[in-house]
């Protein structure tokens, strides 16, 4: 059996991982499960699969946790640490890393060292360490599989190809909420309209800069360091079928594309059992049914997200963790209602433009120029 660990198992992401596994009877076992907050969730995920260790990020709900676990052998840790812990067990195969945010950078980094092949969901570790994430995975001979259905879909169109044959890739974007909205529509916009995204069923982070294009932005940056790639060699058309995942262009004029229906399952799947391919009971993909499949450019003008990511990635060094961390913490201030929709990408903007960015940084570098434009935007969005 092969053994894992899920790093934030209680999110969307976390969620399919165990159902996927609970379809593949007797073909992998759980040693860890962490969670942010979610006592109540990670105590019936522990009940079920009986992991070595289950982590949350605060005492008190450890605490807790611990109160309800009092009959099994589980062990609660706590914190960074228990999430490091819980990336680096020795017996692990594979850490299946679906945490939101920067959280995720460190975890990701001890597991490579000690070996992982990692599964990766949480986008920020490539968007804000990938220069040293992939040197590392290079150098202890690690595995990187991408579980966004993006990324998974380019991993597969490349199998079997020479990467110097590559001539571009393309990223498929569903346009998110607003793709057809006007630049007033965007002013009036309310969270519960933001969040109700009409392909995907993600959490509240990632749905919202889905309707920015800020994800597909934060995923220019994660295929750059994927694929070894020049931002050049990196397209996004807007594809609101959801069918098509990513394509990938070659030398020759050749596009190889993998399609599907809008479910994370099957990128998981395959990132769980790689290189092998499992039969599964998921619904195929009827192309009748779909009927048509339509493409269109993305409307840079009102959604100037995409651009602020290409042009922190050019930038690079700690520019794309800036980029980054001011989104961050913009979108939970729109979601607690303390912004307008359309200042997300204002406070973006006026961060980057404050931030004299490190060009050959330390991961001490990038986590202090995190805090830095943490701070900067928590400061900008208290200005409206």
């Amino acid at each position: 059996m092969k053994k894992i660990s899920i790093l934030g198992s209680t999110g969307s992401i976390g969620k399919q991982t165990l159902e996927v596994i609970d379809n593949l009877t007797g073909q992998f076992e759980v040693l860890a499960l962490t969670a942010n907050q979610n006592v109540e969730l990670l105590t019936t995920q522990v009940k079920k699969y009986k992991p070595q260790y289950a982590v949350l990020m605060n005492e008190e709900a450890a605490t807790e946790l611990k109160y309800n676990l009092k009959d099994l052998q589980t062990e609660v840790l706590v914190g960074k640490s228990g999430l490091i812990r819980a990336a680096t067990l020795t017996e692990i195969d594979l850490v299946v890393n679906a945490v939101v945010g920067a959280i995720g950078v460190k975890p990701t980094l001890e597991a490579i060292k000690a070996g992982k092949d990692i599964g990766l969901a949480n986008k920020e570790t490539l968007v804000t360490a990938g220069e040293i994430v992939m040197r590392e995975a290079a150098q202890h001979e690690v595995s990187i599989l991408p579980i966004d259905s993006e990324h998974n879909a380019i991993f597969q169109a490349l199998q079997g190809e020479e990467k110097e044959q590559v001539s571009r890739i393309i990223l498929t974007a569903s346009g998110g909420p607003f793709r057809q909205a006007s630049a007033k529509d965007l002013t009036e916009v309310t969270v519960k309209q933001a969040l109700d995204h009409p392909n995907w069923d993600m959490g509240g982070k990632i749905t919202i800069d889905s309707a920015t294009l800020m994800n597909k932005g934060l995923e220019v940056i994660e295929a750059k360091w994927l694929f070894d790639l020049d931002f050049e060699q990196i397209d996004v058309v807007v594809h609101p079928q959801s069918i098509v995942h990513s394509l990938v262009e070659y030398q020759d004029h050749s596009m190889l594309a993998e399609l599907g229906l809008p479910d994370m399952k099957v990128p998981i799947q395959y990132v769980l059992t790689y290189p092998e391919r499992k039969k599964n009971q998921l619904e195929s993909l009827e192309l009748a049914q779909v009927g048509k499949l339509t493409f269109e450019e993305p409307r840079r003008d009102l959604f100037p997200c995409l651009d602020f990511a290409y042009q922190a990635g050019k930038i690079g060094g700690t520019m794309p963790a800036v980029l980054n961390a001011a989104n961050e913490v913009a979108v939970a201030q729109f979601l607690n209602n303390q912004l307008k929709f359309i200042q997300i990408p204002q406070i973006i903007e006026k961060v980057m433009e404050a931030h004299q960015a490190i060009i050959t940084p330390t991961l001490d570098d990038i986590l202090a120029a995190d805090s830095w434009a943490r701070e900067q935007a928590r400061k900008e969005g208290g200005r409206n």
